[in-house]
């Protein structure tokens, strides 16, 4: 397999040290597959990541999700999940109704063409990340996923503390 590599961010001469460099290769491998991604909605499916994103929080929670609930599950404000929420009823592919427990909040619930549309997108979603990671051995998957997981608890490790 012939060599091609993908510019890096700022061409990867900000990297003073090993650590800059580091994050700068991440940096530069997200974007790439998150361009992707994003083409492929669009192109395939004319839809967007967020869209996708909202399917897929609801997907895992099929006993529907609060706006409040799911804006904190995707770190975004209520304001944006209420317009895709919205435009997922329009669409036909949720529900949203009056929180039993709190009639001042709304839950939205995936209906049955909102499953059947998410997993055609998600089918989709993974082939696009299979083919993009295609590169990689299992076992190289497997060492990379691992040490990813040591930068997470590195990352944990250097934030402040939130003092609540």
């Amino acid at each position: 397999m012939a060599t091609v590599a993908i510019r890096e961010k700022h061409d990867g001469k900000l990297g003073r040290s090993a650590s800059v460099r580091l994050w700068l290769r991440l940096l530069s491998c997200t974007m790439v597959i998150e361009k992707q991604v994003r083409r492929g909605f669009a192109d395939q499916f004319d839809t967007t990541l967020p869209r996708f994103d909202v399917l897929a929080a609801l997907a895992r929670h099929p006993e529907g999700m609060t706006m409040s609930a799911l804006s904190r599950s995707l770190l975004v404000s209520n304001g944006n999940v209420t317009g895709l929420v919205q435009k997922l009823v329009h669409d036909g592919y949720a529900t949203l109704v009056t929180s039993p427990e709190d009639r001042r909040a709304s839950v939205a619930r995936l209906n049955e063409a909102g499953i059947a549309y998410f997993e055609a997108l998600a089918d989709a979603h993974h082939g696009w990340i299979d083919d993009m990671l295609c590169g990689l051995s299992p076992s190289e998957r497997k060492a990379l996923f691992e040490l990813l997981g040591g930068l997470k608890v590195s990352l944990a490790h250097a934030m402040p503390k939130d003092p609540q």
